[in-house]
């Protein structure tokens, strides 16, 4: 247990000394959160209600989605894989430790959002705040499931930049947290709740439990699951 702590901490570390990891975990979401945010608080005083919820599913989606993957594409494309062999250390813990360190990155930037929006904007506190952390949770933890698919799959980071865009601009324009996601076409509103940005959205934004919406990232989860389970079991199989 002390070992698998250490490799958390480790890998979060990693992060922190990761110019390109810094800048999609930290410096453009919280960038894009100073000067959209006041646009937005100005234009339209009630996107206040939504703000916290608005900022924080561009910052969990540009890191799930950019950044999370960074480590696995440099792990699965260097010597550092066949160490994990040599060393009998299955390919699933390095996974997990990326997952995890993700996650911690991603809610420290959530939390900075999350305090700094009703100060600099004077955005509206979620009233149900166990919800609104519950749903925030499920939302990080299914994206940067995605984002590991893609850190699995991906060759090279170069590739990534762009293959991530696949996920990242829909999460964006289709999630309803630049627009209405009932203004859009059928066709793409059908799209958006194919994403977990858009539920990540809505449930953050609900007031009670009872209108909390599980059943998109259940299954989100469970394909992602499998998907991970499969492609590391392959890579495992390839000396």
């Amino acid at each position: 247990m002390n070992t698998f702590a250490y490799g958390i901490f480790l890998q979060w570390k990693l992060d922190i000394r990761n110019k390109g990891m810094i800048l999609t975990y930290y410096l453009v979401p919280l960038v894009f959160f100073g000067f959209m945010g006041g646009i937005f608080a100005s234009i339209n005083p009630l996107a206040k209600d939504t703000l916290i919820q608005t900022m924080t599913v561009f910052a969990v989606s540009m890191g799930a989605f950019l950044g999370a993957p960074i480590p696995l594409v440099e792990l699965l494309r260097s010597d550092i894989k066949k160490a994990y062999k040599v060393g009998g250390i299955p390919l699933g813990v390095a996974m997990l430790n990326n997952l995890i360190s993700g996650f911690i990155h991603l809610f420290i930037v959530s939390l900075i959002i999350f305090f700094l929006a009703p100060i600099l904007f004077k955005a509206t506190i979620p009233d149900n705040l166990l919800l609104y952390f519950t749903s925030l949770a499920m939302f990080i933890f299914t994206c940067l499931l995605l984002g590991s698919i893609l850190g699995l799959f991906v060759k090279s980071t170069s590739k990534l930049a762009m293959v991530s865009q696949v996920l990242f601009l829909p999460s964006i324009m289709l999630s309803g947290i630049m627009f209405p996601s009932n203004m859009l076409p059928k066709a793409f509103e059908y799209l958006g709740k194919a994403l977990p940005a858009t539920w990540g959205y809505i449930n953050m934004s609900i007031d009670s439990f009872s209108k909390l919406t599980l059943t998109p990232f259940v299954l989100i989860t469970i394909g992602a699951i499998g998907i991970i389970t499969i492609k590391i079991r392959n890579l495992e199989g390839i000396n």
